[in-house]
């Protein structure tokens, strides 16, 4: 992600790092929230991640003034802190796990998931920008300018797959009961908006929130396993339950990668909200038999 135009140089993350301790265990709170739901643990996962994040930080600290820390300083090189990180996405994870994530469409929890998710996205990047002044979480929409021709071609792939995976996954699982009964106009309308804002909220806090702060401490591939961790666990207690693992993790994973690649949050975005479109006619289509049995096989 491209740095902010004030901020100084950052080093080069390490291959190896005992700052993956604390990061995995604020990220294993993800599914103590939303895969076991036991809240305590949870707490305990993110006290102890960043407990331990705050013992790397000082000893880091005491060693400052090394030839090679010292050397860095004069260059204006500043290792981001691990700990604020963390605390950031840790902040993000309390915010979401205070409400249940059951899928439903009435008046009021539809301002819960909005207030909730809204909360979890906003407040880490207050933070962030006014309160430890290091903008380290940013939503770069147009990132590394025009989509080439591969990424025309991939979003109309991401149509074709969501198509011939999806429905089969809906209804021979049984996981679209998960999700409630969609069957007047007033409801589908609903869903149609609720399946989009969470689509795009997704990239909003996994990708550009966690996964971006990951980055700023780890190589990619570490950084995108760990958001993969707190992704996958959040659409598990969503409603994508049974095998639907085999498909979100996957998801997941390519999501940072695309964003790794595009530094672009437009693209991702298009790239999630497409293959949402499949899911919210899948739901359609299995809560309303007969509605549209024309355009799937299954």
């Amino acid at each position: 992600m491209p740095a902010h135009p004030d901020a100084p140089p950052v080093p080069a993350v390490l291959a190896w790092s005992w700052g993956l301790v604390p990061a995995l265990l604020v990220c294993l709170a993800a599914p103590a929230f939303f895969v076991v739901r036991v809240p305590w643990l949870g707490w305990a996962l993110l006290a102890a991640g960043l407990s331990i994040a705050l013992v790397l930080e000082r000893t880091t600290a005491s060693a400052a003034t090394a030839p090679s820390m010292t050397d860095a300083a004069s260059r204006g090189i500043r290792r981001p802190s691990l700990l604020r990180d963390l605390s950031l996405i840790a902040v993000g994870l309390l915010i979401v796990s205070a409400i249940p994530l059951k899928a439903e469409l009435d008046d009021l929890a539809i301002l819960r998931f909005a207030l909730a998710l809204g909360g979890a996205v906003a407040v880490p990047y207050a933070i962030s920008r006014w309160v430890y002044r290091d903008h380290a979480i940013r939503f770069p929409w147009r990132g590394g300018g025009r989509w080439t021709t591969f990424q025309w071609t991939w979003l109309a792939a991401v149509l074709v797959l969501g198509w011939l995976i999806l429905p089969f996954y809906f209804v021979t699982s049984g996981v679209y009961l998960n999700w409630p009964v969609v069957d007047t106009p007033d409801l589908i309308a609903r869903l149609f908006v609720g399946v989009g804002a969470v689509g795009i909220w997704d990239e909003l806090f996994f990708i550009c929130t966690c996964f971006a702060l990951l980055r700023r401490h780890f190589p990619f591939w570490q950084a995108n396993l760990l958001q993969m961790l707190v992704f996958v666990s959040f659409l598990w207690e969503l409603g994508y339950q049974a095998w639907g693992p085999l498909l979100t993790i996957p998801f997941a994973l390519l999501m940072g990668y695309i964003f790794m690649k595009t530094r672009s949050l437009a693209y991702v975005v298009s790239v999630h909200l497409l293959f949402d479109a499949v899911v919210f006619l899948v739901l359609v289509h299995a809560h309303n038999p007969g509605m549209l049995d024309w355009l799937f096989l299954v």
